[in-house]
Formats: C-alpha cells, sequence, structure tokens
C-alpha cells in the first residue's frame, strides 16, 4: 500500500494563529473566527454546589447520548487559582494555567448533566477508585448496545471499565489495577474504545505501548498488532481509535503526527501523515472523520480517504476558544461539546444560523434503542 506523502497546507497557518494566541493576554480575543460555524453557549455546564473554592478539573472526556443527557469525565475538581473569581469562566485556565497542573480533589470524577447544563447525576461512588490514577481518560457507550454500557478508560491505573447505564454496577474490567504490561491481560496507559457491529471492540494502548488490542464483545482477547517506530503499523503515542462503517479502524499515531488506518484484523492499509497532534478521533456517520488537534486547538474534518476538508478553532481561555480538546462528540440537534484537558471545562456549541452543514461536525452512528 502506497503511502501518502501530501502536505496539508492548513497546519503552518494553524501555528500561526496558535503563536499569535499564546503571545496574548490569556483572556483577549484575537481577529479571527474562532468558534467557526458555531455560537459557544455560555454559563454551560452550571457550576456545581461542590464548587466553593473550586473549579472543574482537567477535562477529559465528554459523551452525549442524548440532548438532555451528556456525560463527563474530569480529573477531579481543582481549587481556584488565586485572582480567579467565582462564577462562569472561572475555568484553572485562566489566566494560563494547564489544569493537567492543578493537584486535585477527587470529587465528581463522573457526572451527567442535561441541554441546559443542570446536574442529573453525580458518580461519586467511583471518585475514589479514579483517585488511585489520574483520573478518567475517556467515556463513552457503543452504538450498537441497547443497554448502553458506559466505558470508561483510565490510563495510569491501566484499566478498561464498563458499568451499567446508571453507573451503579461495574460489570467488566480489563487490565490489572497499576500494573503495566504488554499481553493479554495487562495495559500500557489504554486511552480509547470503538467499537464493531458484533459488540468487538479496539482499545488503543497508549501512553506506554505502541499496540492496539482487539477482544470479543466479552473481553476476551483476540489479536493485537503495533510496535515503536515510525513506520507503518508502528506508533508513538496511541491516543484514539476510530471505527468506520467499512470496518476500517483509524488509529491515532499522535507523537508520529499522523492516523493510521488498517483493517479490522490490523492489516495496515493507508497513512496520513501531517497530522499535528491529533488527541481525539471522531468518525461521522457519513463516513467523514473530524479530529481534534491538541497543538494547532482546531477541529479538523476529513474524508475517509484522508483529503483535508475544513478546520477551525484558536486557542485561548475566552468562551468558545480551544485548549486541548481531548474528546468531543455531537447530539441529534447538531450540538457540539467539547472537553479540554488544558483549560478545565467541558463546552457547548450551538451551530450558528444558516451555517454550512458541511462545516458542521457530523454526528456518529445513533444509539441502539435502549432496553431500559
Amino acid at each position: 500500500m502506497r503511502i501518502k506523502t501530501r502536505t496539508l497546507d492548513f497546519i503552518g497557518a494553524a501555528s500561526v494563529v496558535l503563536t499569535t494566541f499564546a503571545a496574548a493576554p490569556a483572556q483577549e480575543k484575537g481577529g479571527e473566527d474562532e468558534t467557526g460555524p458555531y455560537d459557544v453557549v455560555t454559563d454551560w455546564p452550571k457550576p456545581q454546589a461542590t464548587h466553593v473554592g473550586f473549579t472543574w478539573g482537567s477535562t477529559a472526556g465528554i459523551f452525549v447520548e442524548s440532548p438532555n443527557r451528556i456525560y463527563i469525565a474530569q480529573r477531579g475538581e481543582l481549587p481556584l487559582p488565586e485572582g480567579v473569581k467565582p462564577g462562569p469562566g472561572a475555568i484553572y485556565g485562566a489566566p494560563v494555567r494547564p489544569a493537567t497542573g492543578g493537584k486535585p480533589r477527587w470529587q465528581q470524577s463522573l457526572i451527567v448533566v442535561d441541554g441546559q447544563g443542570n446536574l442529573v447525576e453525580s458518580w461519586t461512588q467511583w471518585d475514589a477508585m479514579f483517585a488511585e490514577g489520574r483520573g478518567p481518560h475517556k467515556i463513552k457507550i457503543s452504538p450498537y448496545d441497547p443497554e448502553r454500557h458506559v466505558w470508561v478508560i483510565d490510563d495510569n491505573l491501566h484499566q478498561v471499565f464498563k458499568f451499567t447505564h446508571d453507573g451503579k454496577k461495574l460489570v467488566m474490567t480489563l487490565g490489572e489495577k497499576l500494573v503495566q504490561g504488554n499481553d493479554d491481560k495487562h495495559f500500557g496507559r489504554p486511552t480509547d474504545v470503538a467499537w464493531l457491529p458484533d459488540g468487538t471492540f479496539f482499545i488503543s494502548d497508549g501512553y506506554t505501548n505502541t499496540r492496539v488490542v482487539k477482544f470479543d464483545k466479552n473481553g476476551k482477547f483476540l489479536l493485537t498488532w503495533g510496535k515503536p517506530g515510525t513506520g507503518p503499523g508502528e506508533f508513538n503515542l496511541v491516543h484514539s481509535v476510530a471505527v468506520g462503517a467499512d470496518r476500517r479502524v483509524y488509529v491515532s499515531d499522535r507523537s508520529n503526527s499522523r492516523i493510521q488506518v488498517f483493517d479490522e484484523n490490523g492489516k495496515f492499509l493507508d497513512l496520513w501523515p501531517n497530522v499535528r497532534s491529533p488527541f481525539s478521533l471522531h468518525m461521522a456517520a457519513d463516513g467523514n472523520l473530524w479530529v481534534s488537534d491538541g497543538v494547532t486547538n482546531k477541529i479538523v474534518k476529513y474524508d475517509a480517504n484522508g483529503k483535508f476538508l475544513f478546520a477551525w478553532g484558536s486557542w485561548g481561555q475566552f468562551p468558545g476558544a480551544l485548549w486541548g480538546v481531548h474528546s468531543f462528540d455531537v447530539d441529534s440537534e447538531g450540538n457540539l461539546y467539547t472537553a479540554e484537558v488544558y483549560n478545565g471545562r467541558a463546552q457547548k456549541f450551538r451551530p450558528k444560523r444558516g451555517a454550512d452543514p458541511a462545516k458542521l461536525v457530523g454526528r456518529g452512528l445513533p444509539l441502539a434503542t435502549s432496553s431500559n
């Protein structure tokens, strides 16, 4: 298979934008259309009562079940920095402080909010478990699961968890807590999960390991592929995974600044170079792949063959700016939700009136009809 060598011109331009914003005051907007085809929904989610003196921690995961049920995974809560007033916009990253550097208290690591940002559920029963690592890395539901189990990846615990829909019961655990390994029963800082229609799933593994691991629907190990390096099928920080309707597996090779494509058994098919820092992959139902770039702070659209189509976003701490979009998702009404590890917040974006549909992040596959 021929390896593509095209150059994506927007990367250079985005780097200039990033430098410009980095040199500007943290809360000051720049001159571009920062939010692309969207308007930011301010004061979302609502401040929690437990936030007195605290704010959101590094926010790593977000998943939308419906416009009124949005799951958020954060790495604990952080004390408000000196000089930051409580209320809307009170994020740890203002002024410029990465939320990944704060010392959290382990509270409200997994929450569910509605479309207005009101708290619906707080899975506090699992806070102590996440405190043994650095907090959850991703949160997802398989589009093919009628019971809508909730999956949580914790890279520092080296584990993958599967919960009941309401979070009351842990029904599957893969990996051994705090034990790193590279075999069929261990992970090396896993990062993400994606599924085939029959429930077979893939784990990107990860920060330490350089592989993708395939399991059957019951969690039985099937196969693995990948090794350290820069060649086809080799990785350096496997940070996200997505599966297309054609069953091709798209893998974020983050520190190699590229995306690799495989068949479902790990056969190398394609390589997309010059993707600066692919933090998260979002496969839309229409076959286009959307990527959050953690260095340029852009949301980027590619077609299924890796052709660059569109990008928007700018760095900053003001509402609508982006800093480290670690996960993103879309609801059935077209609203976009982002989780930012460095700003320490989740954001909601509403499509602008008359926005070009081709520039709106495509919704993923609709979830299976719930049996709940």
